[in-house]
């Protein structure tokens, strides 16, 4: 009876950490750097472009791109587009994430999650594989998905697919 009870309380506990797993899936399972939970669905849908920067702080590529889309987002804060980080560094590596932000004085907003949840939120999104970091995807005004490239893209071909497809 004892090894039953011990499977029940075991097979409870999995229900509700894959419940709790289902809920943060819903929003992305992201937060704000402040611990709020956040999904990028609140960015999105709002007649303006949004463009997702998702990065890593000890990604080389991110931090030789982010200059670049803090200058877009500035740019096009009143011309229809905006920009939204999405650090896939996860709680542990929070403190390295702040840094990140503050060392490349970012200016748009951020949004962290774990990496695996933000692998899956990605694949939902996209129904591809996470590749890595930086991987952007641009939202349109309707809130629809556009496009998504993982690696480099340079923040002109962003302004040129912005305006192609405006």
């Amino acid at each position: 009876m004892k090894t039953f009870k011990r499977f029940v309380v075991a097979a409870f506990a999995l229900c509700l950490s894959l419940f709790a797993a289902a809920q943060a899936a819903g929003n992305g399972g992201f937060q704000t750097f402040d611990g709020q939970e956040a999904s990028v669905e609140a960015y999105t849908g709002e007649g303006d472009w949004l463009v997702v920067m998702m990065w890593a702080q000890g990604c080389h590529v991110c931090n030789a791109e982010v200059e670049g889309y803090a200058q877009l987002h500035e740019a096009y804060a009143d011309k229809g587009a905006s920009v939204l980080g999405i650090s896939v560094d996860g709680q542990a590596d929070i403190g390295k994430a702040r840094e990140f932000i503050s060392r490349h004085d970012v200016p748009f907003p951020n949004l962290i999650g774990e990496p695996q949840v933000a692998m899956r939120w990605y694949a939902t999104q996209t129904g591809s594989r996470f590749l890595g970091t930086p991987t952007i995807l641009v939202y349109g005004p309707d809130g629809d998905l556009r496009a998504a490239q993982a690696g480099a893209v340079p923040p002109e071909a962003i302004e040129k697919f912005i305006a192609e497809n405006s």
